[in-house]
């Protein structure tokens, strides 16, 4: 996890009452990035969402009635994408826009004519929620690629505060970690590579990846930045631990 952790976010995300006001504050700080909107949710109807569902969104009205007027939900290229892959993803990135069908082409293109024209979305995988991604539009003076690792760690932050208020709390197996997976999340949190954590610790670099993924598969989820938030809220992890 290379972003730049913001702990007076995560205090705030830790204190607040309801996922409005997570979702209020998150907006602010992706709009500081140079993001003109943003769409961190479940992947469902976003007029019409189930419970449970996270739905911190701040797209054009018009775009949002047409979204639900026609079922978009169900043909989103950029749901879709979202679920098949853990990486972040830019939307004018011919890797992704491959393959289309004419439909979806059309929905990126509708899209564009409201101002969502370009963009980036971070996937969020957990087990115990809906699909669910982070999508940032692009604003009218760009964006600093490097805060899109900055804006991964708002998004997934964000949706689990949100999702674990607006969810029935459900009896849950707690994840235990040992002293070298602890280490490593911290220097994780820290911004270091496994590479350079296998040098910190002097274990190989093989050994460090194993452990990060063996960190994820207890948590059932699906990136380094998940698995750290995860450990934080649990508290397995302190934010005094890995703070700079």
């Amino acid at each position: 996890m290379h972003a730049r952790v913001n702990w007076a976010f995560a205090e705030f995300c830790d204190q607040a009452t309801s996922a409005e006001i997570i979702g209020e504050r998150f907006m602010r700080e992706v709009g500081a990035l140079g993001f003109c909107h943003a769409a961190c949710a479940s992947h469902v109807d976003p007029l019409k969402p189930p419970p449970g569902a996270v739905m911190m969104v701040n797209y054009p009205k018009i775009w949002l009635e047409r979204f639900s007027a026609n079922n978009y939900a169900a043909r989103d290229p950029v749901f879709l994408a979202a679920r098949r892959q853990v990486l972040p993803f830019q939307w004018s990135d011919w890797r992704f826009r491959h393959g289309l069908a004419a439909d979806q082409i059309e929905i990126l293109h509708e899209a564009a004519d409201v101002g969502l024209g370009d963009g980036f979305t971070i996937p969020i995988h957990a087990p115990d929620a809906l699909p669910a991604s982070c999508s940032l539009a692009i604003g009218p003076d760009g964006v600093d690629p490097l805060h899109v690792r900055d804006a991964h760690w708002y998004a997934v932050y964000a949706h689990e505060s949100a999702r674990r208020l607006l969810s029935t709390p459900a009896p849950r197996r707690r994840v235990r970690l040992g002293r070298r997976e602890r280490q490593c999340l911290e220097l994780i949190a820290r911004g270091k590579s496994d590479f350079e954590i296998s040098v910190i610790v002097g274990l190989s670099e093989h050994t460090i990846h194993n452990t990060v993924r063996r960190i994820m598969g207890k948590y059932g989820v699906a990136t380094r930045v998940q698995a750290f938030v995860r450990a934080l809220r649990d508290g397995e992890l302190r934010m005094e631990d890995v703070a700079m």
